[in-house]
């Protein structure tokens, strides 16, 4: 059993799309914007500041500023920190850097010289076989 009277909301859009004028479309720009500083709108934080002698201003904090205050240096281990490598890129400049043998990818540790070690995986022990 089908209902006839049911569709699609948007392939019904899509039908009554229609093309607007310059007017209409100025018109809905100038709407966009008057939501847009609506929504941007609100009031001054400073507006009931009470100007002082005591305190300095802006212009004058930012102009003495500059002139006794040197630039901070950065560090060596700020530099560490900033631009760490990761394995993936050790592993990469290493073979750019040592392409011959002994390297990361060839290097090899000869077998044990002692027999494998079994554990429980749930407590730990040392399992006998």
């Amino acid at each position: 059993m089908k209902m006839a009277g049911r569709e699609s909301g948007r392939i019904k859009d899509a039908y009554q799309k229609r093309m607007l004028d310059e007017a209409a479309r100025k018109r809905r720009q100038r709407k966009a914007l008057e939501a847009l500083e609506q929504d941007n709108f609100h009031d001054d934080p400073h507006a009931d500041l009470v100007m002082s002698k005591k305190v300095p201003k802006f212009q004058e904090s930012l102009e003495g500023r500059g002139a006794s205050r040197r630039k901070k240096t950065r560090s060596a281990e700020y530099y560490k920190q900033r631009y760490r490598k990761t394995f993936a890129q050790l592993v990469e400049e290493d073979a750019n850097n040592n392409p011959n043998p002994p390297n990361y990818s060839s290097a090899q540790a000869p077998p044990s010289k002692f027999s494998e070690r079994h554990f429980c995986a749930v407590c730990g022990f040392p399992i006998k076989l």
